[in-house]
């Protein structure tokens, strides 16, 4: 029984029908499913397979969004138990995330937020044209062990490295594992400026950034 609810909500975020998901995650709460084993034994699963077919190739942007619509209705229909129950999503890591000053592009960061939080990270969107303090600052107020910032433009791209060099100063740098992407950003520009890793897309990201959180 348990095993057919938790397959159930695995199928519909593959399939990615956030109305279906959100309908299977209710009829398992209803079941008495612990909301923590729905989340990991249902949802995070999903999310991992959804992950795998964009990686190969077999699905795309808009599956990749549907998808995470899916999980984000999931997760606000559990809260209210998890709550009633004293418990938490067991968190993956804290992520400051943000596109940097100067730079208004949206979806890529949007997305890979998202996608963070769709895989147990506390996410912490800072929005678009965010100023270098305003990540240090935010870093410092939530106790972050991860930044992403995101850059869509060549003038923007030297911005990433200020924030880097702030948080040093700030004396947080040792505390944060630092994320870089966008259009223009590569492996080779995150390394120049001292980040700790790139990823292209919101998947490789994830990916990213589990590794980085340990």
């Amino acid at each position: 029984m348990e095993n057919d609810l938790l397959s159930r909500i695995q199928s519909c975020l593959i399939d990615g029908d956030p109305e279906s998901t959100l309908e299977a995650t209710r009829k398992a709460m209803e079941a008495g499913l612990e909301p923590l084993r729905i989340i990991d034994g249902g949802l995070i699963a999903g999310m991992r397979v959804v992950g795998e077919k964009f990686s190969c190739g077999e699905y795309f942007l808009p599956n990749l969004i549907m998808s995470a619509n899916g999980m984000k209705l999931a997760m606000q229909a559990l809260e209210p138990e998890l709550r009633a129950r004293h418990q938490e999503a067991r968190s993956a890591g804290r992520v400051v995330i943000g596109t940097v000053h100067g730079d208004i592009h949206e979806i890529g960061k949007s997305l890979v937020a998202t996608m963070l939080s769709a895989h147990g990270f506390e996410v912490y969107d800072l929005g678009v044209d965010v100023p270098v303090e305003r990540f240090v600052s935010t870093v410092r107020e939530t106790g972050a062990n991860l930044v992403g910032l995101s850059a869509l433009l060549t003038t923007t791209m030297g911005v990433q490295k200020k924030v880097i060099d702030e948080l040093g100063r700030a004396g947080l740098r040792a505390q944060v594992k630092v994320m870089v992407g966008g259009a223009p950003v590569s492996h080779r520009w995150a390394e120049e400026i001292g980040a700790d890793g790139y990823a292209d897309d919101a998947v490789g990201a994830v990916e990213l950034a589990r590794r980085l959180a340990g």
